[in-house]
């Protein structure tokens, strides 16, 4: 009759052991790096209003139920306390996995190599050990039952609403007036890929080619009526580097295949979909874009500040590499600051750079030579970063959720299509949440035309999008979608 007593006693001291050693590890590592801490949390689309408060707040507390569970008398609260935070813990993580615009990297010492979906698991793991602690004392089944369910839906809404007050504290409402027009791109058709892992490589009148992220050197075609797909794998020549990330890109006469932290480009055709290894510049970089058969435009840092700056690499007749310090702008470090979208009209021979964070772009030809500098319609001149220097990585991080202004681009002919991060006045934050919106500007006549929405698909935004001739091409989610233009956009291509 002694016994169950006895092992109800070990169940709850083994919950509690279990408890003060997560606490422990989990507090002292955000502590011991605080800063590192703090950035991670500026960055959660949950809590970025917050992380300054967040980031001292949850180590102490993770430290005082440590005290309640080592003193005997308290440990009960203690217990209570440990199942009230870990369930903020994993309702944090599910808005993440669900709601959130995007998903941002872990924290938390250990916990920091778990994916989200691990986490959430290891989370719950605890909730359940939390439970079987409470329910191992005596008496009082019922009170319980009704204490526990009080602090789930109490910790739920506290998590809820934080999420609520940092969403709303987020928004960036403009004075200026889009002028949204009716069906300027209706849907035709759409095809599931399956993953979401797929980017945009090129495209021409037949054919859309995606590259894809896990598979870096399969390359999938789609006719653009989205009926015929087929795959290809990509041969290297040459094999032996260290490389990070490979990206594809098709031009009409040819493929390339480079990664900017291996200082080396390959290029092939599409009939054998060999490439090799000919191009060799000596800077690294982290954007390109093929201008021609014979070059391509680079983003790369200058040496000794690690700032960014365009440059073009010819190799035809030699090789050869123009740097242009002075197109990008810097306005605080000029890495992030400088972040953007390299692009390049074929139609203009004309190579665009939109920046992400402030409103602004420049036009230039296929020399680098300055056209013009333009303006997005929103109001942010000035990118809103928070740059904070890790020195104990020694790195520099973003302190907190920046805030784009330009998510995506891309450009036909004279026409530039901008998805925009920014609503302007008047406009329903409700649609803002179930759609994207494309800004449309007119590049040799330097003026907005006009905006439309996309739809979301299955809860998730317009990831990436190309446009070619009347149609506009979109991945958003594991979809490929395709979108025809009205002639109300159309008509403004200069031929």
């Amino acid at each position: 009759m002694k016994l169950q007593p006895t092992l109800k006693s070990i169940l709850i001291n083994l919950v509690s052991y279990s408890y003060i050693l997560l606490f422990t590890y989990a507090g002292f590592s955000k502590l011991l790096d605080y800063q590192n801490f703090t950035v991670q949390l500026g960055q959660s689309p949950l809590l970025s209003a917050y992380s300054q408060t967040i980031g001292y707040t949850v180590p102490l507390l993770e430290f005082l139920i440590v005290l309640l569970l080592v003193i005997s008398k308290y440990r009960y609260t203690g217990l209570l306390a440990s199942f009230s935070l870990m369930v903020m813990f994993t309702t944090y993580i599910f808005i993440i996995l669900h709601y959130s615009s995007f998903i941002p990297c872990s924290c938390g010492g250990i916990l920091e190599k778990l994916n989200w979906q691990q986490h959430l698991l290891f989370n719950l793991v605890f909730v359940a050990l939390a439970l079987l602690g409470i329910f191992g004392y005596q008496k009082g089944t019922r009170k319980k039952i009704l204490i526990c369910f009080l602090i789930t839906l109490s910790s739920i809404a506290i998590v809820a609403i934080l999420y609520g007050l940092s969403e709303n504290s987020m928004q960036y409402h403009n004075k200026f007036i889009r002028r949204l027009s009716n069906g300027p791109a209706i849907k035709s058709k759409q095809t599931n890929l399956q993953f979401n892992s797929y980017y945009f490589a090129g495209i021409n009148d037949d054919k859309i080619y995606l590259g894809n992220t896990t598979a870096q050197l399969l390359v999938t075609t789609i006719d653009t009526a989205l009926q015929t797909k087929a795959t290809h794998n990509i041969e290297l020549d040459k094999k032996d580097f260290a490389f990070s990330f490979l990206k594809v890109k098709v031009t009409p006469s040819c493929f390339y295949v480079f990664d900017g932290t291996v200082p080396g480009i390959y290029k092939g055709n599409t009939n054998t979909w060999k490439a090799k290894f000919t191009i060799q510049p000596k800077e690294y970089f982290s954007l390109a874009e093929a201008i021609d058969s014979s070059s391509v435009a680079i983003r790369s840092q200058k040496r000794g500040t690690g700032e960014s700056i365009l440059a073009k690499v010819t190799w035809t007749p030699k090789l050869t590499t123009i740097l242009k310090p002075s197109l990008l702008q810097k306005q605080q470090d000029g890495v992030f600051d400088t972040d953007g979208h390299l692009l390049i009209s074929a139609e203009l021979n004309k190579i665009i750079y939109l920046y992400a964070y402030r409103n602004q772009y420049l036009v230039a030809d296929k020399n680098l030579n300055l056209q013009y500098r333009g303006n997005t319609i929103d109001t942010i001149s000035k990118a809103n970063l928070d740059i904070v220097n890790i020195k104990s990585h020694n790195e520099k991080k973003l302190g907190k959720q920046p805030l784009i202004v330009n998510k995506n681009a891309s450009v036909y002919n004279n026409l530039l299509f901008v998805n925009s991060g920014i609503p302007g006045r008047y406009e329903s934050l409700q649609m803002w949440k179930q759609a994207s919106i494309i800004d449309v500007y007119d590049l040799l006549d330097k003026r907005y035309l006009t905006s439309f929405y996309i739809e979301d698909i299955e809860n998730a935004k317009v990831k990436s999008f190309i446009v070619h001739k009347n149609r506009l091409y979109a991945l958003i989610g594991n979809y490929l979608v395709s979108y025809n233009l009205s002639p109300t956009i159309t008509k403004q291509y200069k031929k």
